[in-house]
């Protein structure tokens, strides 16, 4: 991880596409400024990392909803085919 410091105003290039600047600096928090193509995804660390949890909670949901159908259907298939 490279570590730097930027004042108020200052900020930093990754590549040649995307900019990174130092908006405002307070006590606690700092607001920074993104400039980067369309293409490139931006999002916060919290809901990059919270994003797997919701994926696979979203797939555990869908994978219920199709067992529970599936197990529902089934003895209605096994009676048409007797």
């Amino acid at each position: 991880m490279l570590v730097i410091t930027r004042k108020t105003g200052e900020g930093i290039h990754i590549g040649e596409d995307v900019v990174i600047n130092v908006v405002e600096a307070g006590k606690d928090k700092v607001r920074l400024g993104i400039s980067a193509p369309k293409n490139i995804k931006i999002i916060r660390s919290e809901m990059f990392e919270s994003r797997g949890f919701n994926v696979q909670a979203a797939v555990n949901k869908v994978s219920v909803d199709f067992m529970n159908r599936f197990l529902e259907d089934t003895p209605t298939q096994l009676n048409e085919i007797k």
